[in-house]
């Protein structure tokens, strides 16, 4: 059995002691089992005995915890997930959600993540995923206007803000332009800006998805979660394209603003 121990307003109050069901279940709040145990843990969380980002017992530990079955247990978790109170991470079991910060980026800037971060106080971090020069893809050919035989350089990373996964970033570059990713350690725009090779414009398409697995995993949310897609091909002022990136954001953690004007 899970044996879990908080620290609330200077008393140490045992997890299991705190679900256990003669001091609660039919108790003060009425209505279905699961019900009763959703509003035990929501209190548990308000009263900091479940912390932002701990983990729940496992599901059958929750049933001999509380004596509940199993089917009750699981309809008050899920009623939490769909509340946004708790997350479920594949293969890592169920987590008291912690707040994310949400950021505005704004659709009328072409800026990088790591100024954008910057701009707020915010310290950014990147976990490398993929970093080196490749053989292109049809869709790389097509989208930076590439030669036959020419080479691509990648970048993927998973982008962090004060230690959170935001954002996952697939850039690709034709080789001239990028020759050596390895150099990209925090901003690639500012090293593009040192090789005189900064865009100046961008064309982006956002959509809306549910993260897959893979993705839902590396952000540390649960699968099928809201999320956006965004896709960027970045220009030069010759017009020339030197970037395509694909982009996979939280839906929880940003707000995309745009300043429209109304034309005359």
């Amino acid at each position: 059995m899970v044996v879990g121990y908080e620290v609330v307003g200077g008393e140490v109050v045992d997890v299991v002691d705190f679900l256990k069901p003669d001091g609660w279940l039919g108790r003060g709040v009425g209505g279905p089992r699961y019900v009763q145990l959703r509003h035990r843990l929501v209190e548990g969380i308000e009263t900091g005995v479940l912390r932002p980002n701990s983990s729940l017992p496992p599901e059958r530990e929750l049933v001999e915890i509380t004596g509940l079955s199993r089917v009750t247990v699981r309809k008050a978790i899920q009623e939490l997930v769909r509340q946004g109170v708790i997350e479920q991470r594949q293969g890592s079991g169920s987590f008291v959600r912690d707040d994310v910060v949400r950021v505005e980026q704004s659709l009328s800037h072409l800026t990088s993540f790591t100024e954008e971060m910057r701009d707020r106080g915010m310290q950014a971090r990147s976990t490398w995923l993929e970093r080196g020069v490749f053989r292109p893809t049809f869709e790389e050919v097509q989208a930076l206007g590439l030669a036959e035989g020419e080479q691509v350089s990648r970048i993927c990373r998973l982008r962090e803000a004060e230690k959170r996964p935001m954002a996952l970033e697939y850039a690709s570059l034709p080789y001239d332009i990028l020759p050596n990713p390895v150099e990209v350690t925090t901003s690639l725009y500012d090293l593009l800006h040192k090789s005189g090779n900064h865009p100046v414009r961008a064309v982006q398409k956002i959509s809306a998805i549910n993260l897959e697995a893979e993705d839902a995993e590396l952000l540390q949310v649960a699968e099928g979660t809201a999320g956006l897609r965004i896709l960027r091909r970045s220009y030069l002022s010759s017009g020339r394209v030197i970037e395509l990136t694909r982009s996979i954001f939280r839906g929880d953690a940003y707000d995309f603003v745009a300043d429209l004007r109304l034309s005359t």
